[in-house]
Formats: C-alpha cells, structure tokens, sequence
C-alpha cells in the first residue's frame, strides 16, 4: 500500500501525518515549539527551529521502513512569509502576523496606490495590517530597505516548508508562489484582474515572488515521489467536503475565528460586505472562495471567563448543570453568538442555493449553538460535522492522483443532522 506524509504546521502545534490509501492515520508526531522575538521584540514562531524539527522528522519518516512513501506535502497558517538570500537561507525572523503595523505606513500606502475601500475590493481583503502579508513586504522595503534589498525569495510559510521537503528527497528545492497562500487577504492579489495587483509591481516586489503555480502542479523535478507545493490551512479543511459533497453547501470552520465558507458563491465582493469582514479565499484552481468571519471562539471564551467570574464559579460550570443563574446567563450569551454567526454565514451565502451547512470545530458539539444554527436557517439542512485531522486530511487529497491507486473514498466525514 502507498502512503503520503503530510506537515500540519499550526501557530501552536506542529504535526506531521502519515496516511494510507484509505486515509487513515498510520503515524502521527507533534510539538508544541518555543517562540523567540524578533529585532522589535515582538514574540515570533522561531524559524530556525521549526526548520530543524520539519526535516528531522521528515527524514525519520523517510527512514522507516514500513511506509511506501509516495508523496508528501504541507499545510500551515496563512499570512506568514519567510524571506531567503540567494543561498536559500532565512535573512528574516518569521513576524508574527499579530505584530502591529505603524498607521503612518499604512497612510503612506493608501496615499500612494488608491482608497482604502478601492484598494481592500479589489484584493478582497478587509485591511487587516500585518495579517494582509503583502503589507509586510511593503513595510521590509520602507522601515528595513537594507534586508529589503537582501531578499532574493519570498515563500509564504506552506510553500517554504514545501521546498523544505523537495529539497530533502531532490537536493534542491522547485520554489513556487501558489494561489491558496496568495488568496487569503494578503493584499497582493488582485481578484478582478487574476494577477498581481499592481502596486505589487510599482513596489519592485513582484520579483521577489517565483513563479505561480497551484496545488496539484506535479514538479518536473523527477518522480522518486510527489512532493506536493504546500497549502494554505483554512482552504485545506474545505478540501475533504468538496470531495464528498457536490451539491452547494456552506462550511463553518469553528474555533478561535468562525470561518464560514462557500465555494458556489461567484458573485462579486461588495463594500457593504468587505466592511463586515466578508472576504474571499482562493481555491487551488485560483477560483474564488466567499467568506464570511467573525472572532466567534475567542468571543466564547470571554463570555465563559466572565460569567463564571460574576458567579464565583470554575469555567466548566457548563457541564456541572447545577448553576441556573449562571446557565441562563450562559444560554443569552450564546443566543447572542449565534445571532452574529448567522449574519455572518448569511454573507458567504450571498443569493447562492445553498442546500446544507456543516459545522466543524468545537462548536459542533455546543447544542445551544447548533440548535439556535438551525432555528435560524429552518429550510436548509444543518450538520455537525466530524473528520479526523481535516486540515492535513485535506493536503492529502489534492495530490490523490499522484500517489493514491484506489478511488477516493466517499465517507470521510461523519454527520449529525439537527432538525428544526
């Protein structure tokens, strides 16, 4: 049987995956790895680091041999660039996305390259700071000219750990820009045009990018095995439901952010939803992906820390089911959650005829949050939904042609329906 090994790269935990043709989980490894600081001091994944624990594991893995490794790929967190010399070296620390933007900066690039609401609708990307990728390249060139003119390449973080492994089985490495990482609210794309935009090349940033590629590229670079060119984490996880499901349907993706996404909806991005935080992904193919967000989890988890507080309470008091007072403040602060949730996946929707939405994260299993889902959408079909790692899940299944002999399986997910 083949097998695929996959590199999960989250903001906290590391994990790497092998799977079998049936997709089933043959061999795990994670790690939780320290951060360190940039020049600013600002906290920061420490690259180096996660350098060493990818290849080392990666090399265990190619050295054991009860695998019939086939392919290999990655999917990490979005929005993170790792800068390289012309030997192929980081001349950077990893910034955290979260590291603040200075606001004269910001003015400076709006002055200079059009509105705020021009700018942010044509990239489809709500003007988020450092979290918009390419406004750190413009901040490198403007406060860091010196590094600036140092970088020979710049690799979002899945297509960097992607060359990790290329270079591991090849020698050398078959860098690429990729649509999934240049798509999710980088700035640097324009959605219109399908290309660059263009204070990209006005900057001289453009040729610090290599060329574009998608996902399912199969590299020229001889075929010991597929070595995969990485993939941004929140278009990942859709990738099992479009496999399974064909009819039009909505994912909420839950956790810390509430993602809802929805690949049948084409129409265009408009200033009312990009100011509600409605932004659009890129698929693989480089097709638009509607989505609507809101801080859902992170919100959740202040509620929780405040009620129990008032109420002289641990957090847990939701299972003990002993403290009226403080459930029923607990059942209006979800009634308020879904309220947001509910507009918010209303934007993904647009006019599309969306016929089921699946819930997946921890969410899924909050009855106050599912049962008020489906009270507010009573004509559509509501699911909480389950797979088992579906971000690296869904890694694994765009290079099934590569690598995998059997069809691709049709029940990956497991389903509970709500009814109204």
């Amino acid at each position: 049987m083949n097998h695929i090994v996959i590199f999960d790269i989250g903001k906290t935990n590391k994990k790497c995956f092998v799977f079998d043709e049936d997709y089933r989980i043959v061999w795990e490894k994670s790690a939780t790895l320290p951060e360190t600081t940039d020049e600013d001091g600002d906290p920061c994944e420490d690259i180096h680091l996660l350098t060493s624990w990818i290849t080392e594991t990666f090399v265990e893995v190619l050295n054991d041999k009860r695998f019939n490794l086939r392919a290999a790929d990655a999917t990490t967190y979005g929005a993170s660039f790792v800068h390289l010399d012309a030997d192929g070296k980081p001349v950077t620390p990893l910034y955290n996305y979260l590291k603040p933007f200075p606001e004269d900066l910001k003015m400076q690039f709006f002055i200079a390259y059009g509105s705020e609401e021009k700018l942010t609708l044509e990239t489809a990307s709500p003007c988020l700071g450092n979290l918009n990728s390419g406004l750190q390249l413009f901040w490198l060139k403007h406060h860091r000219p010196e590094i600036f003119q140092n970088i020979q390449t710049s690799l979002h973080l899945p297509q960097y750990v992607a060359s990790l492994l290329q270079k591991a089985v090849y020698g050398a490495s078959h860098v690429c820009s990729e649509s999934t990482s240049l798509g999710c609210h980088t700035m640097l794309w324009d959605f219109q045009k399908k290309a660059y935009h263009a204070w990209v090349g006005a900057e001289g940033i453009g040729n610090k990018f290599p060329p574009l590629c998608t996902s399912a590229s199969k590299p020229s670079r001889g075929d010991k095995m597929f070595i995969g060119n990485g993939f941004h984490d929140s278009s990942a996880a859709l990738m099992p439901y479009l496999s399974c499901f064909k009819e039009p349907f909505v994912l909420i993706s839950t956790g810390t952010w509430c993602i809802s996404l929805n690949p049948f909806n084409n129409e265009p991005l408009t200033p009312e939803e990009l100011a509600q935080d409605c932004l659009c992904y890129l698929t693989a193919e480089g097709i638009p992906v509607k989505a609507g967000r809101y801080f859902g989890g992170y919100e959740h988890e202040q509620a929780v820390l405040k009620i129990a507080g008032e109420h002289g309470l641990k957090v847990n008091f939701i299972q003990k089911n002993d403290h009226p007072a403080a459930l029923n403040d607990y059942a209006a602060c979800m009634r308020s959650l879904v309220a947001k949730q509910v507009a918010s996946t209303r934007l993904a929707m647009g006019n599309s005829p969306i016929r089921r939405i699946f819930v997946d994260g921890g969410f899924s299993k909050n009855e106050h949050y599912m049962r008020g889902l489906t009270a507010a959408f009573p004509n559509i079909e509501v699911y909480a939904a389950e797979v088992a790692q579906a971000t690296a899940l869904g890694a694994a299944l765009i290079g099934h042609m590569f690598w995998n002999t059997r069809p691709k399986p049709s029940r990956l997910i497991a389903l509970k329906k709500y009814n109204p």
